[in-house]
């Protein structure tokens, strides 16, 4: 889409994306998502990647639905996987994704597919 928002879409209603800075929010409520789901660690790289609340701050005054599910990018979890599924099943539509480089996000969504 754009440096902001560099989205890859997984399916009509989930895409997903590389970190996002809180900017991006207002870009994603204005290209139509609902929700952003974050599934990165806070500080994985240091001080200077954008905190879960700072982005949390940022999507509910764009008026986005917000989670913070923070997953290893080596290993997700049984659990971390069926959590992600139910936010797919409960989160308003279009949804948003992100992670470092997006590969884990993608891993997630495949992941929980394949459950139900």
């Amino acid at each position: 889409m754009d440096d902001l928002l560099p989205l890859q879409p997984l399916d009509p209603d989930l895409c997903v994306a590389p970190q996002l800075v809180p900017a991006a929010m207002a870009a994603a409520a204005q290209a139509g998502f609902r929700s952003v789901v974050n599934n990165r660690p806070d500080y994985e790289e240091g001080p200077e990647q954008p905190t879960s609340a700072a982005i949390e701050a940022a999507a509910r005054a764009a008026g986005l639905e917000y989670v913070h599910l923070p997953v290893s990018g080596g290993y997700q979890s049984p659990e971390e996987i069926a959590a992600f599924a139910r936010l797919l099943a409960t989160l308003p539509r279009p949804i948003l994704a992100f992670c470092r480089s997006g590969a884990r996000s993608t891993k997630l969504y495949r992941a929980a597919r394949a459950l139900g």
